[in-house]
């Protein structure tokens, strides 16, 4: 340090030393810092074992084993960059709640949603589930490792090829139906997309009902050994489902037997009683 110097050589005091380099005495009498190799090491070690940790927890536990100061403790943590990264939530634009009222007509809104299971391996799968408001009528579920929003629109594309699109399809906010890619694709085929509120699966409550359902016939019913088994199943559930399984909201008819007897409108009366809950949802 250049005051010890110039006290040494010069023969002066330490209030004159400072004096001539402009400086305080506490200068002089504070002490040299000291490296911050162990802390470094200490940190560093902390961050290997616990990935998930953040500055809060590694100086908590320093602190028990030293006499470090939290905020030597933080200036060396930033310096190794050691912030765990908090990724943003993503802000959704506000959702409107919306009667669930049941359409006039066939594929004029579908509901879509995800499920999830295990193979007996452990390994997770997931189903996409859609299905017809009009007659409950269960379109297609689709059964993969992976459901990106990519193979939810290449899945609807090809229900549609047969079924052609719907006006309007009512979904969660999932990542997969808030990405861009799904809302440029809805909108280029003119379908309009109902999100539900966040938190609020009642507002979804036709294929809620149905997934239910599927869960008790057959996620919850069998264990599979691969997905190949799991769609296998299920592609035979879905005939079944659609041609014979009776529902009290279709006057205890099957979808199809009630998009026959309807010929996909509401009837006034089916089967000698009033179907009262035929509602259109208008735009």
């Amino acid at each position: 340090m250049l005051i010890s110097h110039a006290i040494v050589v010069y023969k002066i005091s330490i209030k004159k030393a400072c004096k001539i380099f402009s400086l305080p005495r506490s200068v002089y009498y504070r002490e040299p810092q000291k490296k911050d190799d162990e802390i470094k090491e200490a940190l560093l070690g902390l961050a290997k074992k616990h990935i998930r940790w953040g500055f809060e927890k590694m100086c908590n536990v320093l602190q028990k084993e030293h006499t470090w100061n939290h905020k030597r403790i933080k200036r060396v943590y930033c310096e190794l960059k050691l912030n765990i990264r908090k990724k943003p939530k993503k802000r959704l634009p506000a959702r409107e709640k919306q009667m669930l009222l049941q359409p006039i007509a066939a594929n004029y809104c579908w509901s879509i949603d995800f499920m999830s299971d295990a193979l007996l391996s452990g390994k997770r799968f997931r189903t996409l589930n859609i299905i017809d408001d009009f007659n409950r009528e269960a379109l297609g579920i689709k059964i993969s490792n992976c459901l990106p929003a990519r193979c939810v629109i290449e899945y609807v594309d090809f229900i549609a090829q047969f079924r052609g699109y719907p006006k309007k399809i009512r979904v969660d906010n999932g990542p997969e139906f808030i990405a861009k890619e799904f809302e440029l694709w809805a909108k280029n085929h003119g379908i309009i997309l109902i999100h539900i509120q966040p938190g609020k699966p009642a507002q979804n409550a036709y294929i809620e009902r149905f997934n239910r359902t599927y869960r008790e016939d057959i996620l919850d019913l069998y264990m599979f050994d691969s997905i190949e088994e799991v769609q296998k199943l299920t592609d035979e559930w879905l005939d079944d489902y659609n041609q014979n399984r009776p529902h009290e909201s279709l006057n205890n008819l099957s979808p199809i037997e009630f998009l026959r007897a309807t010929d996909g409108m509401p009837p006034v009366t089916l089967t000698g009683a009033v179907v009262n809950q035929r509602l259109f949802l208008t735009d």
